[in-house]
């Protein structure tokens, strides 16, 4: 093992932590925006009990992903400087908007939402917390903007060893962008619909108070129409990955050898005929490329090297993505069905949406691991090699050394994580609750 290998390791741990936040974060600000708007517009008490509860929740989210993506910045200039020499002007670009725009926009207009109760007019308020949220999406536009550009790579050329943009909207408009955006959005509503559920699970299990019921139908509602979203943008995004990642495509269903008519694989040895290419390109006859073909017209094109990625990750990232997903969403729309008509949520229902609570959290991180791992050995595809991208002169103790301070801070703030969260959702809304009589007479309003 070298200090590349060991720089890889490190770049995943802390980005793979710190993806934990900020899906919840982009979803759940919108739930809470949502709830508050509700509670503007009818004057019950109930929606504003669950926007405070909520609320509480998304804010120490988001504290904790701040602190996780701070390191991100760093690593750049530590581990990966060739990399930053090489894409710094173009790369740059989104991400000093992302800082300058998107997460000014967010972190304003949350701190005016914070301290804004009973001090702003109430549609002030209520705008804050809207901004706030609009702020996390604009952010992860800017973010995901500048991630596809290393996948598709277009508006720049390369100078004197560097690349340097020739068109900033050509860029931002990249079409692996255009997928990818409302594709890792939608994946986003879909973690923070499971995590409602799952809290809201929790508490009918503990109690049949109306607002917890109707917390976990707007979630069910949320959740179903964000897994369409994600379904569609996904088969986009194979589709692009056909033109502009046959490699990637080809690890992820395990096709060795050029294929025409290429068979989906759900598992080893289970294959579905002419699926693949049908997904790949409308047509179940096309022929999709294969791992061990591409590796030879790569090594013409690119000179001698493995231009294959980690195939075993790859495969299963790709079916705990779907799996996983798919569990997700189908749950939801089971729970629509079975409390439709103002129908009470089955015990075993809410149980079911408390035990599924890792399940969308497992794959937005195995989407990311299919996404990035599906890349190398490129950082950008076609232009530069991981193993060309490192900080040269930083010693395998030195990598080494970060990697077990990042790796104990991350373990910590983890448990921080987890305990706070824990805490105040056992703490409920109790403080704010009207007596016991009162709360019945709330449930009729709360069916949707």
């Amino acid at each position: 093992m070298d200090a590349l290998d060991l720089a890889r390791w490190q770049f995943g741990v802390t980005t793979v932590y710190h993806f934990l936040f900020v899906p919840l974060t982009i979803g759940l600000g919108v739930f809470v925006a949502g709830l508050q708007t509700a509670w503007h517009r009818t004057g019950k008490e109930h929606y504003l009990r669950l926007t405070k509860f909520f609320g509480k929740l998304f804010l120490i989210n988001f504290a904790m992903g701040v602190v996780t993506g701070i390191v991100q910045e760093f690593q750049f200039g530590m581990n990966w400087s060739e990399y930053s020499t090489f894409v710094g002007d173009v790369f740059g670009a989104p991400l000093a908007m992302e800082a300058l725009l998107a997460f000014f926009m967010e972190s304003t207009f949350l701190g005016l939402w914070i301290f804004g109760w009973d001090r702003l007019p109430k549609k002030v308020h209520l705008a804050c917390i809207w901004a706030a949220a609009i702020g996390s999406n604009v952010s992860a536009y800017f973010i995901l903007a500048a991630n596809a550009w290393m996948k598709h790579p277009v508006g720049y050329e390369v100078v004197d060893g560097k690349a340097r943009m020739t068109d900033l909207w050509a860029v931002l408009t990249n079409s692996t962008a255009l997928a990818q955006v409302p594709h890792v959005i939608g994946a986003a509503f879909v973690v923070a619909g499971g995590f409602v559920l799952a809290v809201s699970g929790y508490w009918l299990l503990r109690t049949r108070a109306g607002m917890w019921r109707g917390a976990a139908r707007g979630a069910l509602i949320m959740t179903a129409i964000a897994g369409a979203v994600v379904a569609g943008t996904g088969d986009t995004s194979a589709k692009l990955m056909y033109e502009q990642q046959p490699m990637k495509l080809a690890s992820a269903e395990g096709l060795e050898r050029d294929t025409a008519g290429a068979a989906f694989s759900v598992a080893p040895g289970i294959e579905i005929p002419a699926v693949l290419s049908f997904l790949a390109t409308n047509d179940a006859g096309a022929t999709v490329q294969g791992t061990e073909d591409l590796q030879r017209r790569f090594e013409q094109e690119f000179g001698p090297g493995d231009y294959r990625p980690n195939q075993p990750v790859v495969f299963w990232s790709f079916r705990v993505m779907i799996g996983f997903g798919m569990a997700t969403v189908g749950l939801s729309v089971l729970g629509l069905w079975l409390t439709r008509r103002k129908r009470d949520m089955p015990r075993w229902l809410a149980r079911a949406f408390l035990l599924a609570l890792p399940l969308p959290l497992a794959a937005v991180i195995a989407g990311w691991l299919l996404s990035e791992i599906g890349r190398q050995p490129w950082t950008v595809a076609g232009e530069l090699l991981t193993a060309a991208s490192v900080s040269p002169g930083v010693s395998l103790a030195e990598v080494a050394t970060s990697l077990t301070v990042f790796t104990l801070l991350y373990g910590a703030l983890a448990v921080a994580e987890v305990v706070l969260l824990a805490r105040h959702v056992r703490g409920g809304a109790e403080e704010e609750q009207p007596p016991s009589d009162a709360t019945e007479q709330l449930e009729p309003s709360l069916m949707y």
